[in-house]
């Protein structure tokens, strides 16, 4: 998983290490080291963690809970694959 210094800080969902959104650009970095060869378990890992923070945002203010396209890029949307597949 994530280096120790760059976990999600729950419920904010805020990077331990340097307090950017989680995952911040060293966590994802580290995840795509740690899932280079396993590329849907890491989508499986990075899709419970949204839902994760989904319920955690949502607890904490249900009125300014990021909108859905915003958490997909955040969590998701980053992690895909940038080359065609044959």
């Amino acid at each position: 998983m994530t280096s120790q210094s760059h976990l999600p800080l729950r419920p904010l969902w805020l990077c331990r290490a340097c307090a950017a959104p989680w995952p911040c650009a060293s966590a994802r970095l580290t995840l795509l080291t740690d899932y280079r060869n396993d590329r849907i378990t890491l989508s499986i890992y990075l899709a419970a963690r949204l839902y994760d923070a989904v319920e955690d945002l949502y607890r904490l203010d249900p009125q300014n809970v990021p909108k859905p396209a915003a958490l997909h890029d955040r969590f998701l949307g980053w992690a895909a694959p940038r080359t065609p597949r044959r």
